[in-house]
């Protein structure tokens, strides 16, 4: 069946809310795996930043969930997909610096220590995927954001969530995984993780 992105969106907002998880990953990863989410595409914008509102919100973060939701998915859905290849920045970090910028109520005008550490994170996490290479690949960038996500709330906000070891179930699924190179690959012929 094919889904339009809103209707991606209100699936992502359903099974995302029934999540008591601490661990932003778990819910992302949980949630890829259903069949209206793709490898590679837009709905990660807002997948991703939605898994870790609640885990925020599951941690103990002091949010109106349904409201960060909503404003996540207002500012996300008018992402288009590409933009990592085509303007030279990931939407998974987007995402989160979208959710970071909910919970906080920062926008443009803001001048604050939030408009900082949010540029902070952002910056952080896109030289991390710098350095990696392409091509795109929208699982590894979600581990990549939500990893440092986790670390970056809990040192500037004491807000702790778990973070388990992250292995990546999705090569079989990507036609340009670079295997070796991604952190997150795990050998399938001797079942261990190379990083």
């Amino acid at each position: 069946m094919d889904y339009t992105i809103s209707e991606k969106y209100d699936l992502i907002i359903n099974e995302v809310k029934k999540d008591k998880s601490l661990d932003p990953i778990k819910i992302v990863k949980n949630i890829m795996h259903k069949e209206y989410i793709n490898i590679h595409g837009p709905e990660h914008h807002f997948l991703d930043g939605a898994a870790f509102l609640v885990a925020y919100n599951n941690a103990g973060g002091n949010i109106d969930l349904d409201k960060a939701l909503f404003d996540l998915r207002e500012r996300t859905i008018k992402m288009p997909g590409a933009m990592c290849g085509l303007w030279g920045v990931c939407g998974s970090v987007t995402s989160i610096g979208a959710a970071l910028s909910v919970i906080h109520g920062t926008g443009p005008l803001s001048n604050d220590d939030f408009y900082k550490e949010h540029m902070k994170y952002t910056s952080s996490v896109i030289e991390k995927m710098s350095e990696i290479g392409g091509p795109r690949c929208c699982k590894r960038n979600a581990f990549l954001s939500l990893s440092a996500a986790i670390k970056f709330v809990e040192e500037n906000y004491g807000i702790k969530m778990e973070n388990n070891q992250i292995t990546c179930e999705f090569t079989s699924w990507n036609k340009q995984c670079i295997k070796e190179r991604c952190p997150f690959f795990v050998n399938t012929f001797n079942n261990k993780i190379l990083i």
